[in-house]
């Protein structure tokens, strides 16, 4: 049998910081086999999504349990052999008392961590691609941008259609692909520690936020404010809600429907200040099972979205 592996392997780090006597400063790993400095990051494993992997390598190569900030962009290069491969990279804040929790201990991959300046981190690392990274980031905090929280805009799993229901239209369950699409997505979520809940009173949004429930602890709060009903007939109170989740700089899902969710970002634009083009209204229009992530500066909300991503299910 002939194994055909994937063209492009995919991996996720993240920039990790703290701040250290009022300077910033981020954490290189020192690799004993291959002998170079860089930026903590690990492959995609099979049932992974990115934003998951990022935060499991983290953990693995550094003993930090980290939490996913703001999207960094990715770094492209080709591997010995000839297959490419694709970095994805956040920030991730480390607290005194995250730090002081890490289990790190020397081993066969990672021999040592050190965290550094920004400027001497640069010097550090042996490769180019991590010096962009690392630009990318020195730019968010020259920008006054580095803490961040975020809007998490997720579409209900994929449902029963309406010509299949007799019942009223926010009764209508999950079909079983749409259970599997919000089982995938909950472990990637999870990776930005959401610190509220917020859903449609439809079933199948409810159904859809609740594997994230169970993974973050968190209880979800029932709306009728971002419910389709609601968008239908004029009741809908979602400027109000984002406003509210903006006025508390707390990373929150809104789990909600197709025609709702460009009033979310929307909102989220117009709170922050922000421009609306093609790049905006793409990210409002989510499939069944995708998600949009709205980073907001936590120093300055109303300087603009930082940074907007969006990611999906594993199966369609």
């Amino acid at each position: 049998m002939t194994i055909v592996l994937p063209s492009v392997v995919l991996a996720a780090g993240a920039v990790c910081w703290r701040v250290v006597k009022g300077e910033v400063r981020i954490l290189l790993v020192h690799r004993d086999e291959r002998a170079d400095i860089s930026l903590p990051k690990g492959k995609v494993d099979p049932g992974e999504t990115p934003p998951q992997t990022a935060v499991r390598e983290i953990k693995e190569e550094t003993g930090l349990s980290i939490v996913l900030g703001a999207p960094l962009g990715t770094t492209e290069y080709t591997l010995p052999g000839g297959r490419e491969k694709r970095v994805f990279y956040w920030t991730a804040e480390v607290d005194d008392e995250t730090a002081a929790a890490s289990t790190f201990s020397p081993n066969h991959e990672i021999a040592s961590l050190e965290w550094m300046p920004v400027a001497e981190a640069r010097k550090a690392m042996s490769y180019e691609r991590d010096r962009d990274v690392l630009d990318r980031f020195a730019e968010r905090v020259a920008a006054g941008q580095t803490r961040t929280f975020a809007i998490i805009a997720l579409r209900h799993g994929k449902a029963v259609p309406p010509s299949g229901w007799d019942g009223p239209d926010a009764t209508r369950p999950l079909l079983h692909r749409g259970l599997e699409q919000a089982d995938s997505v909950a472990p990637a979520i999870a990776a930005w520690h959401p610190k509220k809940l917020l859903s449609s009173t439809a079933a199948r949004c409810v159904s859809t936020i609740d594997p994230v429930a169970m993974l973050t602890g968190r209880p979800v709060k029932l709306t009728e404010g971002i419910s389709q009903d609601a968008y239908e007939d004029g009741t809908s109170t979602v400027k109000k809600i984002v406003a509210k989740r903006l006025e508390k700089k707390q990373t929150v899902v809104l789990c909600s429907h197709g025609p709702v969710l460009p009033d979310i970002v929307d909102a989220v634009a117009k709170a922050t200040h922000t421009e609306v083009d093609a790049a905006l209204r793409r990210a409002a229009m989510l499939s069944t099972g995708h998600y949009t992530v709205l980073h907001v500066s936590a120093e300055h909300p109303k300087s603009g979205i930082v940074a907007i991503e969006t990611h999906g299910p594993l199966v369609d």
